[in-house]
C-alpha cells in the first residue's frame, strides 16, 4: 500500500514538473560603449543581469557606438528565440522604436547601434529612454521582457541643431467640415426670354425662305396619308427633342438628359428615314 502510494506520488511530481512551461531568459549578457580613438578596453563595459538594471544610465555619445552581446537561453538551455530585440521608449511621449538582435543558432546574439540609427523623436527627447530586453519564440514557453538600462545621448554641438518642433505623431485629428460649391443655377428668367423672343423672331423668316425655294404644303394630305405613322413620329420626336433640352436647361442633369436624348434620336432616325422615303416616292412620281 505504501509503495503504491509513494509511486503515485512520484508520478504526480513528475507530470507536474514537466507540465510546467519553460520560460526564457539570457546569460553572459554584456553591454559596452566604445568611441573614435579609445582604443581597445576603453569606454564603458557593464554586465547586463536578468531582473536588475544598470544603477548608472548609458551615454551614447555623437561618434560612439552601443554593442550588447548575450546568450539567449530557454530555461537553462542556450537556444535561439523567434525573436530577440533591444526595445527604447520615452516614457513622457511613449513614442518607442526596436533593435533586433541577430541570434544564431547557439543562443549568442549581438546588436549594434549607434546615433544616427536612433529615430529623430527619441534622439530630441529630454529624459533618458528606458532600455529594454525582449526575447520570446513560438510555444508555450514564456517570453522575457524586462528593463535593463536607461539610455541618454550626448548630442554633438557643431552638428545643426535638431528642430524644436518635432513632426506630429499619427493620431486623431480635429473634424473636418467640407463645404461643397453649390449646384449650377440656370441664367436669369429675363436673358432666358430675350434669347427665346430671338428664337422665335426668326420662324417667320425661315418659313418665308422655305416658302421662296419652292416648298407645297398642298402635298400635306397626300404625304400623311402615304406614310402617316413616320411622318407624325418625326414631327414629334423634333418637338420632343426641343422639350429634353429645355429640361436640361431648367433641370435636369447630364444623367437624366442622354437616355431621354438617345431614346428620341433613335426614333427621330427610324421614322425620319421612313419619311425621306415616301417623300422620294412621290417625287419620282413627278409631284412636286
Amino acid at each position: 500500500m505504501r509503495l503504491q502510494l509513494l509511486s503515485s506520488l512520484l508520478v504526480l511530481c513528475t507530470v507536474t514538473l514537466s507540465s510546467a512551461a519553460s520560460s526564457w531568459g539570457f546569460d553572459d549578457a554584456t553591454i559596452s560603449v566604445q568611441g573614435k580613438g579609445t582604443g581597445v578596453g576603453g569606454g564603458l563595459k557593464e554586465k547586463l543581469k536578468i531582473g536588475k538594471t544598470l544603477s548608472q544610465a548609458v551615454s551614447l555619445g555623437a561618434s560612439d557606438n552601443l554593442k550588447i552581446l548575450l546568450t539567449t537561453k530557454e530555461d537553462s538551455k542556450a537556444k535561439r528565440p523567434h525573436q530577440a530585440f533591444l526595445h527604447l521608449k520615452d516614457s513622457k511621449t511613449n513614442l518607442e522604436t526596436s533593435f533586433a538582435f541577430q541570434v544564431k543558432e547557439n543562443g549568442k546574439g549581438k546588436v549594434e547601434l549607434a546615433q544616427k540609427d536612433i529615430p529623430l523623436q527619441l534622439l530630441a527627447s529630454s529624459q533618458p529612454l528606458e532600455a529594454s530586453l525582449i526575447i520570446a519564440s513560438f510555444g508555450s514557453s514564456t517570453p522575457y521582457k524586462g528593463k535593463a538600462f536607461e539610455l541618454t545621448f550626448k548630442l554633438d554641438t557643431t552638428s545643426p541643431q535638431l528642430p524644436k518642433e518635432m513632426p506630429s505623431r499619427y493620431g486623431k485629428l480635429p473634424e473636418i467640415h467640407h463645404i461643397f460649391r453649390s449646384d449650377p443655377k440656370s441664367p436669369p428668367k429675363l436673358i432666358t426670354l430675350i434669347f427665346v423672343a430671338a428664337v422665335i423672331m426668326t420662324l417667320p423668316i425661315l418659313l418665308v425662305v422655305w416658302l421662296s425655294l419652292g416648298a407645297n404644303l398642298n402635298h400635306l394630305p397626300k404625304a400623311f396619308s402615304n406614310s402617316p405613322i413616320p411622318h407624325a413620329l418625326f414631327f414629334v420626336s423634333i418637338v420632343a427633342m426641343e422639350g429634353v433640352f429645355f429640361m436640361y436647361y431648367t433641370s435636369w442633369n447630364l444623367f437624366q438628359t442622354l437616355p431621354g436624348a438617345a431614346g428620341i434620336g433613335l426614333v427621330s432616325f427610324l421614322s425620319g428615314s421612313r419619311a425621306l422615303r415616301e417623300v422620294q416616292e412621290r417625287r419620282l412620281a413627278g409631284f412636286r
